[in-house]
């Protein structure tokens, strides 16, 4: 395969050439496992996290040992300061939790018990919750921080619990992060900001972390590094030295300021990858960097990486039979309705509408194919696929046979849709570099119609005779314009004028009309709180004759004296023509268009002010449109998952004749077949295929079960092209052409070297924050991916402050909280029978056991 190919080649020149500089010779760096995380030394072991697991490993090295099994993903190991224990964050029983366990392994012991958070994890920006910094150094507590109080998810304090079903205690600062004890516990080291999960490389702004240390005596809090940079990760050394992290040399690197005189000096001189999570012991510092645990020597004053292998069979990254149905990008319908062809986990599938099996037509796991569309012809899928590195357009035959044809070379930039023309010769599309292109798929030449200066262009079709382009040009002033393109003269014809925004351009079926969605109308709402104008609503569907000979559809109709067999015979003719294109082929369609007064030939459909998009005009005189007003705003909820082009709308149809609107029903999407007979409807996530509707929409019955999508995953190749994809989608959508002057390619090469570790899907999430923190931007994030699945057990607060007697050991209620009873999601537990609520309670009674709290 081209992309493992590529890699391979890419991992030969970069396992090589680096190289670390510290402040002596530069290191041989070792040829054992790499991404290995989160590591702490009791001067004896290394104890770290790899691929969501926590392994043991000789201070020199050698063949690490796991010392934990999932589920979830553990990390931020800590050792108790005799040596003895291991204190760390899991997810054993569902929720992100502090556990212990002896130093050589064990059974774990569950230390805290803390409301579900929504942003609880390793993969999100703030990081999961419950995370162990250290051990007080004279007093078995660890000290952890977490969310558990903080209304905001940006916010997190430091608590301590002890060994034996204690009660977490807040530390007397309002929030921290990254934290050091004195060896007499006297004062601490702390960040009192914690960003460490944002990929925020080269910071310099106001949650640059400092240095503090806070006395716990007097309550004196003291900033001991106040510089511009990021200083983290503080080590309160046993020489009364503080160790820390900065990137004050753009690079995180290891750096110590001695107490007595305030003198800082900088310890390692690394210019490729940072420092990450270091963590001290008696002698020395271990931490990751490239990779690697490194072990920095306090006497000596040297740096050196620990050889570490893990040998183990990760059936976690294994190749596996897995169902693509669960992550569907997208479904198309089939010309005739018989079939769709369906994107999920990158590979194209053919899908019956109800009786047969689905075939797998591309199987790639290392590469990713979407967007595809059916010919109007029925023999051929179009699509984009990144096989060689790069976006291009494909086609392949519909039943699969055959090798696909490559319709596109040279690709620089990230290409949307195609679109058929109805002859099925041609393939339109645009890309990120604002062009409209068609390309020939005979003779492969490419087109240029039109490269806007001023933003994507993202609604474009085709006329029924393929001799006309219409699409939605962004205009200057932020409003997009409709134009037409001929094809035989070459010639744009702007549509709409720039006055009012308009897009969602289409041809009717017949080729008579331009229909369009389009923002005229202004009725502005005014704010509860403040005095100003909002405009909500705007967008109506609109219609252009495109011949000056087309009669209006729209006029005012009028009875007349005279006219009613007239009348009758008309609507007999048209029965008849009915009945005769049902035996008979239809005639090629000859799309007329004069361009001269086009734009005062623009007709409003009387209906509903909304946003309008999905438009289709049958050969009858039907316009089917899916509309969404500000009320279907309410209930977001509902909402979630669905883009905004895919969220709840009411798909509607206008009958021209009649000049009537129905309602058919809520769907979030829906497609009509080439001729028009067959409907695809997705309704949440669900699909079916209907006959197109003229009353109410009624799916019972004509499921579309898009299911058993069996699908041969190699994981690897996949992490492997996720990689590549998320770095071109930062090259092509970053608002830098310069990329903020960061050599892209070669950070691509260099964070590549680490992908053939990559065992679990955060660790993918990481690699790629760390590539793209490069770019010192914010706001450039990594989330989610498919990772294993962790059992959540969904807890609340109890509505109470405990405490626990020092002598009986017995946990103590100080105080009821009251909760908010106007709101159901607050309201407080009633604690008596009947209607009466009790206001909130002082109380100091002594719980001796377990109560069951409904």
């Amino acid at each position: 395969m081209n992309i493992l190919s590529r890699f391979l080649a890419l991992l030969c020149l970069t396992s090589s050439s680096l190289v670390s500089l510290t402040a002596v010779d530069a290191q041989k760096l070792p040829d054992t496992t790499r991404l290995l995380r989160f590591p702490t030394t009791n001067e004896t072991q290394i104890v770290f996290c790899y691929a969501g697991e926590i392994y043991t490993v000789a201070e020199k090295g050698g063949i690490a040992r796991r010392l934990t099994s999932g589920p979830g993903y553990s990390s931020f190991p800590r050792f108790s300061p005799d040596g003895k224990q291991i204190a760390f964050t899991s997810q054993y029983d569902g929720n992100t939790e502090v556990y212990v366990m002896p130093a050589d392994g064990g059974v774990p012991k569950r230390l805290t018990t803390s409301a579900t958070l929504g942003r609880d994890d390793i993969s999100d920006r703030m990081g999961p919750n419950n995370l162990v910094m250290a051990w007080e150094n004279t007093k078995p507590l660890v000290v952890f921080r977490s969310r558990m109080k903080s209304f905001n998810d940006f916010i997190g304090s430091l608590f301590t619990v002890g060994l034996d079903a204690e009660l977490p205690q807040q530390l007397p600062v309002p929030r921290g992060g990254f934290v050091s004890f004195s060896p007499d516990d006297s004062k601490m080291a702390y960040n009192r900001v914690f960003r460490e999960f944002r990929t925020w490389k080269h910071y310099r702004g106001g949650m640059a972390d400092d240095i503090w240390i806070y006395d716990f005596k007097t309550g004196a809090t003291e900033n001991l590094t106040n510089d511009p940079a990021q200083d983290i990760c503080p080590m309160w050394g046993p020489d009364n030295k503080i160790y820390f992290v900065s990137d004050r040399d753009n690079r995180m690197n290891l750096f110590v300021i001695d107490l007595a005189t305030k003198e800082t000096k900088q310890l390692t001189h690394f210019t490729d990858f940072d420092i990450k999570f270091p963590s001290i012991g008696k002698d020395s510092i271990v931490f990751e960097q490239a990779g690697y645990i490194w072990r920095y020597d306090l006497a000596s004053a040297q740096a050196a990486p620990v050889p570490i292998e893990i040998k183990e069979d990760f059936a976690i990254g294994r190749s596996a039979l897995v169902d693509a149905s669960k992550h569907i990008e997208s479904v198309n319908l089939a010309p005739d309705g018989e079939r769709s062809i369906t994107v999920a986990r990158g590979d194209l599938f053919s899908v019956p509408a109800k009786n047969g099996t689905s075939r797998n037509l591309t199987k790639t796991s290392g590469a990713h194919e979407r967007d595809a569309v059916w010919s109007p012809d029925g023999k051929w899928i179009a699509y984009n696929s990144d096989v060689t590195g790069e976006n291009e357009l494909y086609v392949r035959s519909q039943d699969g046979k055959g090798e696909p044809q490559q319709i596109t070379s040279g690709a620089d930039t990230y290409y949307y849709a195609p679109k058929w023309s109805p002859d099925s010769k041609k393939l339109l599309w645009t890309d990120r570099l604002q062009r409209l292109r068609y390309v020939d798929i005979s003779s492969k030449a490419i087109t240029l119609v039109d490269q806007d200066k001023y933003g994507e262009i993202e609604g474009y079709a085709w006329s029924p005779d393929s001799q006309w382009i219409t699409w939605a040009r962004p205009e200057e002033n932020g409003m997009s314009r409709v134009y037409l393109y001929s094809l035989a003269n070459k010639q744009q014809t702007a549509v709409t004028d720039s006055w009012y925004g308009s897009g969602e351009a289409v041809f009717s079926d017949d080729g008579k009309y331009l229909l369009l969605a389009s923002a005229r109308d202004f009725k502005p709402t005014f704010g509860d709180e403040e005095f100003a104008n909002v405009y909500r609503d705007m967008q109506r569907v609109y219609l252009v004759t495109l011949a000056k000979d087309t009669p209006n559809p729209l006029a005012p109709k009028s009875d007349e004296v005279g006219k009613a067999e007239e009348k009758r015979q008309k609507e007999k003719a048209k029965k008849g023509e009915e009945k005769k294109s049902e035996e008979k082929p239809k005639k090629p369609v000859v799309v007329k268009v004069d361009t001269d007064g086009i734009q005062n030939r623009i007709l409003g459909l009387e209906i509903t002010p909304g946003n309008y998009r999905n438009v289709r005009m049958l050969d009858d005189g039907r316009i089917f449109y899916l509309r969404r007003t500000a009320a279907d705003d309410v209930g977001e909820d509902d909402e979630e998952g669905f883009p905004d082009r895919e969220r709840k709308s009411h798909l509607c149809v206008y009958n021209v004749d009649d000049h009537k609107e129905t309602v058919l029903g809520d769907a979030n999407n829906y497609q009509i077949t080439f001729d028009g007979k067959k409907m695809l409807v997705k309704i949440k996530k669900d699909y079916a295929i209907i006959d197109v509707p003229k009353d109410k929409l009624e799916t019972k019955d004509h499921e579309h079960k898009i299911q058993g999508l069996d699908a041969q995953l190699d994981r690897h190749a996949e992490w492997n092209q996720i990689y590549f994809e998320c770095w071109r989608q930062m090259r092509d959508f970053f608002f830098s052409p310069t990329m903020n002057g960061v050599d892209w390619k070669a950070m691509r090469d260099k964070y590549a070297a680490l992908l053939p570790f990559v065992n679990h899907r955060n660790d993918l999430t990481y690699l790629l924050g760390e590539l793209i923190g490069e770019l010192n931007n914010g706001h450039t994030y990594v989330a989610a991916g498919e990772r294993p699945e962790t059992p959540r057990i969904k807890l609340g607060l109890l509505g109470a402050e405990l405490s626990r007697d020092p002598a009986t050991r017995a946990y103590r209620i100080d105080r009821i909280l009251p909760g908010e009873n106007w709101d159901k999601k607050t309201q407080a537990r009633r604690l008596h029978s009947g209607d009466q609520q009790h206001p909130s309670v002082d109380v100091a009674q002594p719980l001796r056991r377990t109560h069951r709290h409904r």
